[in-house]
This record gives C-alpha cells, sequence and structure tokens, in this order.
C-alpha cells in the first residue's frame, strides 16, 4: 500500500497494551505493512509509571487507568470491586504490579485440549514465550535470551523475603528457583518486568523501537466508538473504525483487518458497541446485529485474593520507607543511579501450592511483600508488618461485561460473581488456613508478632467466608470475554486465529480470548499470544514446538505436598 494516504492503513489496532504494542512491533517489521496503533489514554511520559516501586500511584487514580468497578457482587455483600484497567501506552503493562509469571504448562494442554485449539498446547506456546524474553539469569530450554521483553529477579535482600521460602520449606513445600521454568510448584523468588531499575512494559519493549519505523502510526486519546463494516458484505466485513473526534466521530480504513487489542472489558464492550454480540440485548439497546454472538462478554473470570497480614517485631519492614523524608531519599537514589528501593516492585519472593490432595498443579499462588499495605496503596501501612497474598488460580465462578448503552464514553456493566461456587469458597477457606500454617514455621519466629488480618478470631469456615466477602480484593486479572472456540461452540466468539466468528478481517488479540484464565499473571502470557498470533497474522511457520518437560508432583493424587 501506498503511504500516501494517511487514513487508510493495511492494519489497524485498537489498544496500545500488553498485547497491542507486540502486534504493533511485530506486524511492522514487515516494510510493506502500513500498521496504526490506537489509543484512548495518552503518552506514559510520567515517572509514576516508569518507577517500579511507585506502580500504586497510577493503578489509584484514573489518569492512566480506565478506573472500572464492578457492580454490587452478590457473593461479596455487595461491594463493589475496583478493577483498573490500563489507559496509556503500555495499557495495564504500565500500571501493573510487573509480576512475571507464565502460568503452568497444564493450563495450555487444557486448552489445546479443546476442538479447534490444539496448537495451543505448552509445547507450541513455549517457544513464543522464549523467543518474547531476556531474562537477565541467562537463557535456558524455558526462557529467552534475546526478545525485547527484559525479565530480571528479585535480589530478596530483606530478610522477610528468604523467611517466607524457608518457611514454606520447614511446611513441606519445595523451594523452587524458577516459577517460570520447569517447576511452578513451590516458593522462591519470583520475576518482574523490570530492566535497569525501571519498568519494562511493552510500550517500552515493543513500541519505542517500531515507532522509529515509518510505517507504524500511533495515535493517542484516540476513542475508538465502534468497528465498521462493509455494506451488503457477507460475512460483514470490518473495513475500519470509527474515532471520536470532538462531537462527531471519524471513519479510518483498514485494508487487511482491524485487531482489537482492548483487553477483557474493552474488547468485548467494542464488539457490543458494533453490533457483535448478544442479539437480543444488542437490539434492546437499538444496535444493528451485525453478528449474533451470545458469548461476547459471558465466561468473565479473575483472580481474587486476600492478603494475610502479620506484624513484625523487628523493624525491617518496608514500613520505615513510608515516610516523606524516606521516600524523598529512594527517589533520588533511583533518579541518580536507578538503584535501591524504587527499583524494584517488592514482589521478591512468592509460589505456588496446592490446595489439597487431588489437584493436579497448583491452585493457589503467593506473592509475598515485607509490608503490610493495600495493592494499590488505598490502606497505608501504620506499623512493621509483612503479608502474603492468596488466592485460587482457577475459579469456577464466571461473570460478564455489557454496555450500558451505545456509547463508547460509559463505562459497560461489569459483574465477577466472585466465590459464587462452593468450591471457590472452599479453595479460598484452604488459602488462608495453608498460609497461616507456613507464617506458624520456625523460619517466622524472629519476626512473628500478632496476626493482623484475618484475626486470630477467624476460625470457622463461616467466619473465613465472612472475611472474605469483607476484604477480599480483585488480583486484576480479567479475562476470557471473548474465548477462543470452534464454531460449533455457542460461546465461544473467536477461533483458534483469533478471528471473530461470523464476520472476516476482524481479531481480537488480548487476554480475552483465553479459553480459560491461567494460573498465574496474565502479563506474560498475553505478550505470548501476541507473539504467536503475529506470526499467524504474516502467515508465517510457527516456531519449532519445545520438547521441553514439566513437573508434576508424582503424588498428587494423594499428597497435598
Amino acid at each position: 500500500m501506498s503511504a500516501a494516504n494517511p487514513d487508510r492503513f493495511d492494519y489497524i489496532i485498537v489498544g496500545a497494551g500488553s498485547a497491542g504494542c507486540v502486534l504493533a512491533n511485530r506486524l511492522t517489521e514487515d516494510p510493506q505493512v502500513r500498521v496504526l496503533l490506537l489509543e484512548a489514554g495518552p503518552g506514559d511520559r510520567s515517572l509514576f509509571i516508569h518507577m517500579p516501586s511507585a506502580f500504586a500511584y497510577p493503578l489509584a487514580n484514573d489518569r492512566f487507568n480506565w478506573y472500572y468497578h464492578s457492580e454490587p457482587e452478590p457473593f461479596m455483600n455487595g461491594r463493589r470491586i475496583y478493577c483498573p484497567r490500563g489507559r496509556v501506552l503500555g495499557g495495564s503493562s504500565s500500571i501493573n504490579g510487573m509480576v512475571y509469571i507464565r502460568g503452568h504448562a497444564l493450563d495450555y494442554e487444557g486448552w489445546a485440549a479443546q476442538p479447534g485449539l490444539a496448537h495451543w498446547s505448552y509445547a507450541d506456546c513455549l517457544p513464543y514465550f522464549r523467543h518474547a524474553e531476556t531474562r537477565a539469569k541467562g537463557a535456558d530450554d524455558y526462557r529467552g535470551g534475546s526478545g525485547p521483553l527484559h525479565v530480571s529477579t528479585g535480589a530478596c535482600r530483606n530478610p522477610l523475603y528468604d523467611a517466607f521460602i524457608e518457611a514454606g520449606r520447614q511446611a513441606g513445600y519445595a523451594r523452587t528457583e524458577d516459577m517460570n521454568g520447569h517447576r511452578q510448584e513451590g516458593l522462591g523468588p519470583m520475576d518482574m518486568t523490570v530492566h535497569k531499575g525501571r519498568r519494562w512494559s511493552t510500550a517500552m519493549a515493543h513500541l519505542r523501537p517500531a515507532m522509529k519505523r515509518p510505517n507504524l502510526q500511533v495515535r493517542t486519546r484516540a476513542l475508538v466508538a465502534r468497528v465498521v463494516f462493509e455494506p451488503g458484505s457477507s460475512p460483514p466485513r470490518a473495513i475500519g473504525v470509527e474515532v471520536v473526534n470532538g462531537a462527531h466521530a471519524d471513519l479510518i480504513r483498514a485494508e487487511r483487518e482491524v485487531i482489537l487489542s482492548g483487553g477483557a472489558i474493552n474488547s468485548p464492550q467494542l464488539l457490543q458497541l458494533s453490533g457483535i454480540g448478544n442479539p437480543d440485548e444488542l437490539r434492546r439497546l437499538g444496535l444493528k446485529v451485525v453478528a449474533p454472538l451470545r458469548g461476547v462478554g459471558e465466561n468473565l473470570q479473575d483472580h481474587l485474593e486476600t492478603y494475610v497480614q502479620v506484624a513484625c517485631k523487628e523493624p525491617i519492614t518496608l514500613y520505615s520507607a513510608m515516610n516523606p523524608l524516606a521516600k524523598l531519599k529512594i527517589g533520588a537514589e533511583w533518579l541518580l543511579r536507578g538503584t535501591g528501593l524504587g527499583a524494584t516492585n517488592h514482589f521478591e519472593s512468592g509460589g505456588f501450592i496446592r490446595s489439597e490432595a487431588g489437584v493436579k498443579h497448583p491452585d493457589l499462588q503467593y506473592h509475598f511483600l515485607p509490608m503490610a499495605i493495600s495493592y494499590d496503596g488505598s490502606s497505608p501501612a501504620s506499623f512493621h508488618g509483612y503479608q502474603a497474598h492468596v488466592g485460587p488460580m482457577r475459579p469456577t465462578s464466571r461473570g460478564h461485561v455489557k454496555i450500558r448503552s451505545v456509547s463508547p464514553k460509559e463505562a459497560p456493566r461489569i459483574l465477577f460473581n466472585y466465590m459464587g461456587t462452593e468450591q471457590d469458597r472452599k479453595e479460598m477457606r484452604a488459602a488462608i488456613r495453608l498460609t497461616r500454617e507456613i507464617f506458624a514455621q520456625p523460619a517466622f519466629d524472629r519476626f512473628r508478632g500478632a496476626a493482623v488480618s484475618p484475626g486470630d478470631e477467624v476460625r470457622s469456615d463461616a467466619q473465613i467466608d465472612a472475611h472474605i466477602r469483607e476484604h477480599a480484593e480483585s488480583a486484576l486479572h480479567p479475562s476470557c470475554t471473548c474465548r477462543m472456540g470452534s464454531a460449533d461452540d455457542p460461546m465461544a466468539v473467536t477461533d483458534g486465529s483469533a478471528r471473530v466468528h461470523g464476520v472476516s478481517a476482524l481479531r481480537v488479540v488480548d487476554a480475552s480470548i483465553m479459553p480459560d484464565v491461567v494460573s498465574g499473571n496474565l502479563n506474560a502470557p498475553a505478550i505470548m499470544m501476541a507473539e504467536k498470533l503475529a506470526d499467524t497474522i504474516r502467515g508465517r511457520t510457527p516456531l519449532p514446538r519445545s520438547t521441553a518437560p514439566y513437573f508434576v508432583h508424582p503424588h498428587w493424587q494423594t499428597q497435598q505436598r
């Protein structure tokens, strides 16, 4: 295509987040292809984005964040659960906690067992995890050494990090040196998307280098109102998007494809605004039905977590860093040298365990933090303490995302139905009890003060359930609202190549197309999926399948640890 017409492109990518930045980079590696990347939010120049320890700031306000909240959750005392989503270059990779976790191999084996998804097995996905990554500790059969995404491992200088890992060992859980390698199960040091003391978002890893190419155009503060389809085409063919511009919308054309990468909330929202979704609900809002796909916005999954907090008897926690003078010193060291407490996300140890015998791969995840504080900083610490974030990995509750009106500016209705099943409640009870057991081990004897939350009085199933209803929060991993699956699956929205069923020239590439949420954080899997699908879109031969084995506990059927 000639570059002469500035409003005609080969590909239009909607959303410059974890997946969208990867696609923008990989598609423009072909100099004959012209790509437009649209982002509703601003650029990512804020120091609060790039300083790893400051991630609570963009999480806690709407400057770089859609700042969504759920509807009153029926199984969580009617609370509206906070659901931040990145609205900035880099998307949620620019405001998240920077934890790098891939999920378990059996998650991807589960995907591949579903019709039409055989090429999403662990052996197919691992090469793309490696392709995406440069690991500071070096490459091996599991880890990459030449990819744009830099990944480092926590130094664990605070003794509380090692105390958590050793307490796990004393409780009977193995130490794992690399939970993204052969063995996820166990406790150990955690990886983060931090490079030379700076957050390494997909904007840094992928978009910055790609923006030097003449065949990529990036537009910020560009809100897409809908996907436009060619009149009379059968099946309906996406030919571009309408971008809100004041009181009107401008049409921008795509010659090859429109690709939605807005994430698990915004991608189904935009599909519905474009006439793709449950036909009854679309007609109720006066929208023309382009493709009747009842699965759009359904199957919403997320990880819920709670904090198990304990007071610390020694003044070694991050509470010492919370006063203004300490923050000033931390910020100065980070600005001058890119080192110190400002250069880490502080989630430097954690791990995965199984909640009971008979569970084949870990269903509980830990992030350990040497401070007692809320994830987004909204409940500041007032004492020396430490905490484990813990929650179930494969929830059985399902929610939905539904537009309220035909306006792209109005937030959709989001309902997760957290703790809506007995299985989810059972796993969360186990999470608290097993965490208490770890914290009771000798490794914490010199540090352990009083239980803070939940208190010692919270013991019975009913008491733990009540505590969870009142205090648990999202781990910020919404997914699965445009799930991949065969055309015979009435709830599938996309096929195994991320193409939207019932239309042509339209794909969704982000965490919304996961058929089921993976056992871990979602940034690394979303990047992997975009890397893999970029090859699909370009018609390239997939990377050779991996033969690397993965760990499953030999006695998982009869032993919990």
